[in-house]
């Protein structure tokens, strides 16, 4: 079993950032999230479920949470 990495808010949001910025690089938004995964290493799920809550944290109007 792997053990599970704690990323802080910051790493998260850089991340989430990251994505946004340079999406249009890639093939696809999976191609991207796979890509910049790695570079900061986590797994494309991850970053792709933290991308998700930020969407949801903004729709609701509410600040990010650890």
């Amino acid at each position: 079993m792997k053990k599970q990495i704690r990323y802080s808010p910051e790493v998260r949001e850089r991340a989430v950032r990251l994505l946004y910025e340079h999406q249009g690089e890639y093939e696809s938004q999976r191609a991207a999230l796979e890509s910049i995964a790695s570079k900061i290493g986590c797994t494309a799920e991850t970053l792709r479920k933290w991308m998700r809550n930020q969407r949801l944290i903004r729709a609701s109007g509410q600040t990010c949470q650890p």
